[in-house]
């Protein structure tokens, strides 16, 4: 694949500015949308456009439409042991999107396609990576 760079719009870049410097603790996948917990009591919701928003971790939990026993799970979820984040890029190819979250020693990547509505989350972490769709 040929992923080229994608152009960030004023609300990504805030979000992206925000994130610099913070931890993921965790990441979840629902309704086509990757969550990633924060240590800065956020949490950063990536659709597969690569719109974004950045929410307190309890309203994004609470707004969820899940059972009460899932938010409890996605509110208690720290399955990343990571480091700051230091940059984050975006690309696409066709109709498929990457963002890379570049962290001090590891890497976070979101992989997103539009015509068939997936999300994936890679985690490479001290030299091994893990998948979840």
């Amino acid at each position: 694949m040929t992923w080229t760079a994608l152009e960030t719009n004023t609300h990504q870049d805030h979000v992206i500015a925000h994130v610099i410097g913070a931890t993921p603790l965790g990441h979840f996948i629902w309704d086509e949308t990757a969550y990633i917990v924060l240590d800065i009591g956020f949490i950063w919701n990536i659709y597969l456009d690569m719109e974004m928003g950045l929410v307190p971790h309890r309203l994004a939990i609470s707004e969820l439409e899940v059972d009460d026993e899932t938010k409890k799970e996605f509110s208690e979820l720290r399955n990343v042991e990571s480091s700051p984040i230091e940059s984050v890029e975006l690309f696409e190819n066709g109709e498929e999107r990457r963002l890379v979250m570049n962290c001090e020693t590891d890497k976070l990547v979101i992989e997103t396609s539009l015509n068939h509505g997936w999300t994936r989350i890679t985690a490479f972490i001290r030299g091994e990576f893990t998948t979840q769709q």
